[in-house]
């Protein structure tokens, strides 16, 4: 069967070939939208993916917050107070203030600076996210931290040593992170007091309060123990305030509806091309289908025939895109759009690929399935 099915591919190879053609582009078209969607949801949950999660297992915000992005400010005695419930073992205090950095050159641009205390830093940057230098650095007068990526923004190098202002502040970098970055702005991490200082933060408030648990104790119980305590805020698992976060800012800006319509179209375009040439190439062989019935193939070998070339053109088909998806997640990612497929989105995508190819076929099927022998030997 599979040798017939190439022998039927190779027979017209201009239309093999554009059906190929046809996956390839509608695959790499969905998983650019899928990279590209991913490197976002990356930077929405930034400032929660980029901490110590080891450590902070929840995070405690005002009870209004959806997005970590946008943290209010909180008495700086309910670190103290939140120590005392069952199930906590330790509470950490966090700042993240907005400022504008100036850089040697000139230029200036607004920064999140980040500070919880030395040295756990549970606020971050956690160790995979560390490109050059050590976490202990941080706690040196006047250090900060800087992201790798965000050299070409702002035209500067962000190599350790360097001096920068924040408003107007003399500071160094003592820390190179690596896409530890957020999605409204660049991180610069720091200790609680300096970022106070940098950001003329109030000495008696806090953006967000971190949690460790208790060993015997479960984050959710500790979760419902805080919030049934206090009133007024609300006590994150952090893994579930970074993911509220993501779907929040994905809502509320339209990104995955412009995504989905994008990968819809991609589909529906896909199938439609495929189905159109398929049923094209049928008809150009359907002298050599209608003979195979004619000899005695039934109708259920001559459907197997065109599924099977159709299989093969998803197989083919996704080998070529995934590559050519591989280049351009290599190629960008030099630019800082880092991200990558998960088994589950690469299998997605393959599914994808035998829907569009095996469901464009139905329409050739549809067609020799009506195809009487006889008439192939007529006129």
């Amino acid at each position: 069967m599979i040798g017939t099915a190439l022998k039927f591919m190779r027979y017209d190879k201009a239309k093999s070939i554009g059906i190929l053609i046809g996956i390839v582009i509608s695959i790499f078209l969905i998983g650019q939208q899928i990279g590209i969607l991913s490197f976002l949801t990356g930077l929405m949950g930034g400032l929660v993916e980029s901490s110590r999660q080891d450590i902070g297992q929840i995070w405690v915000v005002d009870n209004i917050t959806q997005n970590a992005n946008e943290l209010a400010m909180l008495d700086e005695r309910l670190v103290r107070e939140i120590r005392t419930i069952e199930g906590v073992q330790n509470t950490y205090p966090v700042v993240a203030a907005n400022a504008m950095v100036k850089f040697a050159n000139g230029k200036s641009a607004p920064v999140l600076i980040i500070g919880s205390e030395a040295p756990t830093f549970v606020a971050g940057p956690k160790d995979s996210k560390i490109n050059e230098g050590s976490l202990i650095n941080l706690a040196e007068e006047n250090a900060i931290s800087a992201e790798f990526y965000d050299e070409s923004t702002f035209s500067n190098s962000v190599a350790i040593g360097n001096r920068v202002e924040i408003n107007g502040k003399a500071a160094y970098i003592k820390l190179q992170t690596k896409n530890a970055r957020g999605f409204s702005g660049s991180f610069f991490y720091t200790t609680l007091s300096k970022a106070r200082f940098y950001t003329n933060f109030p000495e008696t408030k806090v953006n967000a309060i971190a949690v460790q648990v208790k060993p015997g104790y479960s984050v959710k119980q500790v979760v419902a123990n805080i919030n049934d305590a206090i009133y007024g805020i609300k006590a994150w698992d952090s893994e579930d305030l970074k993911n509220t976060t993501i779907r929040f800012i994905t809502i509320s800006s339209n990104i995955g509806t412009s995504v989905g319509s994008l990968v819809i179209f991609a589909i529906i375009s896909g199938f439609f091309i495929i189905g159109l040439t398929l049923y094209s190439a049928t008809l150009d062989r359907i002298k050599d289908y209608g003979t195979l019935k004619a000899i005695g193939a039934r109708n259920a070998y001559v459907r197997n025939l065109i599924l099977t070339q159709s299989f093969l053109f998803a197989l083919f088909g996704f080998g070529l895109a995934f590559l050519l998806l591989e280049g351009f997640r290599s190629g960008v990612s030099n630019a800082g759009l880092v991200f990558s497929y998960s088994y589950l989105e690469i299998l997605g995508l393959f599914l994808v690929t035998v829907f569009i190819s095996v469901g464009g076929s139905l329409f050739a099927i549809w067609k020799i399935n009506s195809l009487e022998p006889a008439s192939v030997f007529r006129g």
